[in-house]
This record gives structure tokens, C-alpha cells and sequence, in this order.
């Protein structure tokens, strides 16, 4: 009888155990290339988690006492960009502006593109590795008969797994760099799956916004030490609430709660993602405001 009531216990552990291992050994490789879109790759250090490759360079007395940021709209600037949709593109880069400003909002006050700062910001996407998107939709669609069933995660099918690199600097006001991270890393089988192209570069394009806002923020390497816990303004901003200060608005709202749904569901990013403020539109003009929002 005793060994009757460890088995259920014992059974998942073996597949959490599965699912960890799964998730270390089946993940789309991106090499960590310099593709000369930073003003300077010296003094960068190898650095990165046990999923993510990273260089990276910081200055921590400039960056420490800088008090405000602007971020450059990131530019994507990936060998065969034909092969991904210019909109869909957009949402990846954008999400990355979304994220850095709402990082960085932590410590630092953000103005708008056009007005001076202490630190301006400017990422670069520089490969994006496509989705195999007939694989994304039958690990959804497995995932989700199996999900039913078993009342853990099912890892998705580890073919067709996308990844996304990225390079991105601070520069100062005297025009030098402050800070610099060369950044890839690919999906792994416990990515959630979207059915596009750009899906996996999409989801990750979150994580390299954090970390890079995290080193702005603190001043050091954001891989060493133990993780942060969000901030208040973050997870509200996160869930499509309106952002710290008036300028992050030019990137729009995060998908929130409607965004993990249609991610979960496999669904598209544009699906949820309604891209920057004014995509949409002719109205096409950044706000020129930096006062903090009201509620």
C-alpha cells in the first residue's frame, strides 16, 4: 500500500525530470557572432545563463549616476529578412523597445526618441531563426490533448525550434560607450510554441529586454547574483496596464492576460499584439512628453 500512494509522486517527478533534461539538450543553436552594429566590441566579457549566450561590457560609474534614458527604436537588421513578414518583424523589435522601457523605468526616468538623456539606448536584432511553424502547431495541439490528461506542462515537439540574437548599447552623452551585450538564445521544448515564423524570436525578445534593462539598472553583469523580483510598475505594465512614464507608450500596451491566452493557445503574436502606438494609423508621431503617467 505504501509504495501504491509514492508512485503517483514518484511518476512525476520522472517526468519533471524529463521535462528539465528536455529542456537543456533540445533548443535551437544561434552562435554568438559580432556583426559590427555596436560602436565597439572591446572589453566585453563572456557571460550568459545556463540557456542564454551573452558578451557583455559595462562601465558602472557613468551608467550609475546616469538618471535618465532614451531608447532608439530597435532595428532589425537579419540576413534574409525576406523570408519574414515586415509586420511580424516589427512586433519583435518592438517588444524589446516594450521591455527596455519598461526596465528600465525601475530606476531610470525615459524621454521621448528625440530628447536628450543621460544614456541613449539602441538595440540591433542581428539573426532571427525561424519557427518551423508545422511544428509549433502540432506540439500545440498535442499539448493541449495532453494537457487534459496529465497536470504538468507538455514539452513540444523539439523540431523546427526558433531563436533570436540581438546586440545592443548605452552610449553617454560625451558619445562614448557606457555599456554594451552581444545576446542569443534559442527556444527550447518548453517555449510555448506559436504558429509564425518569428513566434519563438517573438517570445524570447522579452528575456534579452530584461536582461539588458537589468544591467542598465544595477550596473553590472544581470547573469551573476540571484534574480530580482519584479516591480510593481513592471507586472502592471506587463498585464497591459499603462506604463511608468508617458514616453514608453510610443512602443503600445503589452497583450497581458489576452496575449498568454492566444500564447497558449498557439495563436500568432499579431493575434494580441497591437505593435507600437499609431502602427495602425497615419498617426505615426512619437510622444514628446516624459512626465510620469497618472492614473
Amino acid at each position: 500500500m505504501e509504495f501504491a500512494f509514492q508512485r503517483p509522486g514518484t511518476r512525476l517527478r520522472t517526468i519533471l525530470c524529463l521535462m528539465l533534461t528536455l529542456s537543456l539538450s533540445s533548443c535551437a543553436n544561434l552562435p554568438l557572432q559580432q556583426r559590427g552594429t555596436l560602436g565597439s566590441y572591446a572589453g566585453m566579457a563572456p557571460s550568459g545563463g545556463t540557456l542564454t549566450k551573452a558578451r557583455l561590457r559595462v562601465d558602472p560609474p557613468p551608467v550609475l549616476a546616469a538618471k535618465t534614458v532614451r531608447i532608439v527604436p530597435t532595428s532589425a537588421n537579419v540576413g534574409g529578412t525576406s523570408a519574414f513578414n515586415p509586420k511580424d518583424l516589427a512586433l519583435v523589435t518592438n517588444a524589446i523597445d516594450r521591455t527596455l522601457c519598461t526596465g528600465l523605468s525601475d530606476r531610470f526616468r525615459i524621454v521621448a526618441s528625440d530628447q536628450p538623456a543621460d544614456l541613449t539606448v539602441h538595440a540591433t536584432v542581428t539573426d532571427i531563426v525561424a519557427t518551423n511553424r508545422t511544428a509549433a502547431a502540432t506540439s500545440t495541439v498535442t499539448s493541449l490533448g495532453a494537457s487534459v490528461a496529465l497536470p504538468v506542462p507538455i514539452p513540444r515537439i523539439p523540431l523546427g525550434l526558433g531563436g533570436l540574437s540581438v546586440e545592443a548599447e548605452a552610449i553617454g552623452q560625451d558619445g562614448s560607450q557606457k555599456a554594451a551585450m552581444l545576446w542569443s538564445r534559442g527556444a527550447n521544448v518548453l517555449t510555448t510554441p506559436r504558429y509564425s515564423n518569428v513566434g519563438d524570436a517573438y517570445s524570447l525578445s522579452s528575456a534579452f529586454g530584461t536582461d539588458f534593462s537589468r544591467m542598465l539598472v544595477k550596473g553590472k553583469d544581470p547573469f551573476k547574483g540571484m534574480p530580482a523580483m519584479p516591480s510593481m510598475q513592471s507586472v502592471r505594465a506587463s498585464l497591459g496596464g499603462a506604463p511608468k512614464y508617458v514616453a514608453c507608450k510610443a512602443f503600445g500596451s503589452a497583450p497581458g492576460i489576452t496575449g498568454a491566452v492566444a500564447g497558449q493557445l498557439g495563436l500568432p503574436p499579431a493575434w494580441s499584439d497591437k505593435g507600437a502606438a499609431g502602427a495602425n494609423n497615419n498617426n505615426n508621431k512619437p510622444i514628446h512628453r516624459d512626465a510620469v503617467v497618472t492614473q
